[in-house]
């Protein structure tokens, strides 16, 4: 039975709390187009490099030597410019010695500060969807998930079940916008609703904003640390992978108040110390590349957004338009299927196309049993020719 986060069953060597949490619905997708030769629309991985310049720091910075561990914190030519970029983009002050942690990617990030902040029995507040490692940081860190649904069409949330949702054992919300896997955006009104409650129960926020520079129809990325009460109880945390389209770089960060920071380091430096130095610079670099940059990149993944959109939608599955990120939803009981996992695990055999099944990303399952995700983070004519494989699964021409 699939649950939350994994695909497989118990394994009698794992400790209990991690059950269910073993091989990843992304890992056993992304074998099933590998071993079936499908296009591969599951995983968020871009099919082309990210800009040139960036790629070319990387290598003078290796020819410099900088191939030993880097600095703990992070190299302070990086942390310098994530200090910039925040100021640049949201008039966020963080001091770059102080404040701002780099990591192995989003995800160390994410894992340290759960783990620095949790004890067991505390309580986490989330979204769901939700991005499955959500509920693999909590088990680790022995603390209970408590959800609260983003429903469709508009994945909007009830702000009387949030209120519901946090009680005297809440440490943290995990707040993701834009969001992994529908697309929302949170806007200003529905971030004032969270900054309160949060406010209220002294409530401590992380931010998973990865995807900020892949918002769209001009619509804004509003980080929750700029709410008034905000920036001293959140954590901010980012990184290069989907920014620049190097997810294999794996560098991350993590932005809050120095006494957060600290805590955050404290259990990085016990995952994996430090790493990625001749990666780091080279982020630096593109971090402070000019707006058209940032522009350029959210117009290009809107287009390709609209350009799968309108395709599924011509093919007959019901879409949900997303306002940010590269993932697109869709309604598989539109075409006369009932199951998403079902569906996804059966796709590449039946057309050669591989997604993802998003109830993997509910703990009420019955909410996203027929809901699938694709992502458009791909050329156009390998777009094309996805659809043109499900149109051959819907009996459309």
């Amino acid at each position: 039975m699939c649950q939350p986060g994994g695909v497989h069953g118990d394994n009698p060597y794992l400790v209990e709390r991690l059950q269910g949490l073993g091989t990843t619905i992304f890992t056993e997708m992304t074998a099933l187009a590998a071993e079936t030769g499908a296009i591969n629309l599951g995983q968020g991985m871009p099919d082309t490099n990210g800009p040139d310049e960036i790629m070319a720091v990387v290598a003078d910075a290796m020819a410099a030597g900088h191939n030993q561990y880097p600095p703990l914190p992070g190299m302070s030519v990086l942390r310098q410019a994530i200090a910039e970029h925040q100021q640049r983009f949201y008039g966020l002050d963080y001091d770059p010695d102080t404040e701002i942690q780099v990591t192995m990617g989003a995800s160390e990030a994410l894992t340290a500060a759960v783990l620095a902040l949790c004890e067991r029995g505390d309580e986490v507040v989330m979204f769901e969807p939700y991005f499955d490692i959500y509920a693999a940081h909590c088990a680790l860190a022995g603390a209970t998930r408590r959800v609260v649904t983003l429903r469709q069409p508009d994945y909007a949330f009830d702000p009387d079940e949030l209120a519901a949702a946090i009680g005297p054992r809440t440490r943290l919300l995990i707040l993701n916008t834009p969001h992994n896997p529908t697309g929302k955006v949170f806007d200003r009104d529905e971030l004032t609703t969270i900054a309160e409650l949060c406010i209220e129960h002294d409530v401590l926020v992380i931010s998973d904003e990865v995807y900020e520079h892949m918002v769209f129809d001009d619509r804004v990325h509003i980080p929750i640390a700029t709410l008034p009460g905000m920036h001293e109880r959140t954590i901010t945390i980012s990184s290069a992978g989907k920014t620049f389209s190097f997810t294999g770089w794996k560098v991350g960060w993590a932005c809050a108040p120095a006494a957060l920071v600290e805590a955050v380091r404290t259990v990085k430096q016990n995952l994996t110390f430090a790493g990625g130095t001749p990666f780091q610079p080279a982020v630096a670099h593109g971090l402070r590349m000019g707006d058209a940059y940032f522009h350029d990149l959210a117009h290009d993944l809107q287009d390709k957004r609209d350009h799968l959109s309108s395709a599924l939608a011509e093919v007959g599955f019901e879409v949900f338009v997303p306002e940010g990120t590269y993932f697109v939803t869709i309604d598989v009981s539109s075409i006369g299927e009932t199951d998403g996992l079902d569906f996804c695990r059966s796709l590449p055999e039946r057309c050669g196309v591989v997604a993802v099944p998003s109830v993997v990303f509910y703990d009420n399952a019955d909410v996203g049993r027929s809901l699938v995700r694709f992502t458009f983070c791909k050329q156009k004519d390998v777009l094309d020719e996805a659809v043109a494989r499900l149109r051959s699964l819907a009996g459309t021409s």
